[in-house]
C-alpha cells in the first residue's frame, strides 16, 4: 500500500479534499488528511497563524507519514499545491509524485472574481468568506504565492498538474506557467472543462 498526504486550501479545510482521499483509500493507498495551523476555528485562529505555521503543520504530518512509508504521495489543493510544491523541494527523496489541484500561481483579483461568478449564491458564498478572512491572513497567503515563485524551478519529481478552465479564483495560464516552470522530466497537465458545482466550496485559495 502507498501513502498520500492531502493539503487543503486557504481558509478551507479537509472537506474539500476528503472526497478524493476517500477515492483513494477504495484503491489501496492509505491517505492522510488534516487541518492546517490557524483553520478550521475561529477567525481569531487564523489570525495568530502565519505562511510559516501552515508549511510546518504540513510538514509534521509528512514527517508521521514517512515513519511508515518510505515515500508518499502528495496532493495540494489551491493554497495546498503550493505548500506541496514547497515540501517536494524539501523532501525530494521522500515524495513519489506530486499533484498540483489549481494551484493559484497567478489568482484572480477580487472585481475579476466578480466577473466570472456564475451566481447569487456564489456571489453571498465569496462576499461572505472575503469579509470574515483577517487582512493579516490574505496577506501571508499573498507572500506564499511570491514565494513559490522560486520554488517551481526546483521541482524535479513526476508531477500532475490539474487545472479547471473555469475555474472562479485561479486564472488558467497557471497550469501552462506551471508546464514550462517545473523541470521534472515527467509532468502532465490536466485541464478539466466542467464547472464546479455551486455546492461546491468556493473560499479556497
Amino acid at each position: 500500500m502507498n501513502g498520500c498526504l492531502f493539503i487543503h486550501g486557504f481558509t478551507g479545510g479537509e472537506y474539500e479534499i476528503s472526497p478524493l482521499s476517500q477515492f483513494m483509500e477504495q484503491h489501496n493507498y492509505h491517505s492522510r488528511t488534516f487541518t492546517l495551523k490557524g483553520h478550521g476555528g475561529s477567525r481569531q485562529d487564523l489570525l495568530q497563524s502565519d505562511r510559516f505555521d501552515w508549511r510546518k503543520s504540513a510538514e509534521d504530518e509528512l514527517n508521521k507519514l514517512l515513519e511508515d512509508y518510505e515515500a508518499v504521495h502528495l496532493i495540494g489543493f489551491s493554497t495546498g499545491a503550493l505548500i506541496a510544491s514547497h515540501l517536494s523541494v524539501q523532501y525530494p527523496a521522500n515524495i513519489k509524485s506530486l499533484t498540483l489541484l489549481s494551484t493559484p500561481v497567478f489568482p484572480l483579483n477580487p472585481l475579476e472574481i466578480l466577473r466570472t461568478l456564475g451566481s447569487l449564491t456564489m456571489l453571498k458564498n465569496y462576499f461572505s468568506k472575503f469579509g470574515s478572512t483577517p487582512a493579516k491572513a490574505t496577506r501571508e497567503f499573498q507572500r506564499l504565492v511570491r514565494e513559490s515563485f522560486d520554488i517551481y524551478p526546483q521541482i524535479t519529481i513526476p508531477t500532475l498538474i490539474v487545472q479547471g478552465k473555469r475555474d472562479h479564483l485561479v486564472k488558467t495560464k497557471s497550469a501552462g506557467f506551471l508546464k514550462q516552470t517545473i523541470p521534472s522530466e515527467r509532468k502532465q497537465v490536466l485541464m478539466i472543462e466542467k464547472r464546479r458545482p455551486y455546492g461546491l466550496p468556493l473560499q479556497r485559495q
